[in-house]
């Protein structure tokens, strides 16, 4: 797992636009769900690796309409659970066996690197919240 600034430096500030890049994982999740084969242990991770998925950037786009400080980390803290259930989802998927490696990867790498972010904000927020 990559630190913040190792993603800061990796990404320029219109890469590392949040709202663009949780919608592109939203959609790139919505895509792989489509793309899975239908049986029963697939359709198990349809349902919540689709609600997981989309909820990432729904929920971060939520938290920037925030009123306060407290409905911020309230809203990321979902974002970051959200990112995290879907990292799970993925390494299951991975471990059946039943998509591309090189898709699953990509998003394998998307999902562990939204969680670094979430989790560097949230630790961020709070500290600052903490020293007002």
């Amino acid at each position: 797992m990559h630190n913040m600034f190792d993603i800061c430096k990796k990404y320029s500030m219109k890469e590392f636009d949040l709202k663009k890049r949780t919608k592109t994982f939203t959609i790139s999740i919505l895509n792989l769900v489509d793309s899975l084969p239908s049986k029963s242990s697939t359709r198990i991770i349809v349902n919540q690796l689709g609600r997981s998925g989309s909820s990432v950037g729904a929920n971060y786009r939520a938290s920037l309409r925030a009123r306060s400080d407290n409905k911020f980390l309230s809203k990321m803290n979902i974002v970051l659970e959200e990112a995290d259930e879907s990292l799970f989802w993925l390494e299951v998927l991975q471990d059946l066996n039943v998509v591309d490696n090189n898709t699953l990867k990509e998003l394998l790498n998307e999902a562990n690197e939204l969680t670094a972010i979430f989790v560097a904000t949230l630790k961020n927020t709070k500290t600052r919240i903490n020293t007002k």
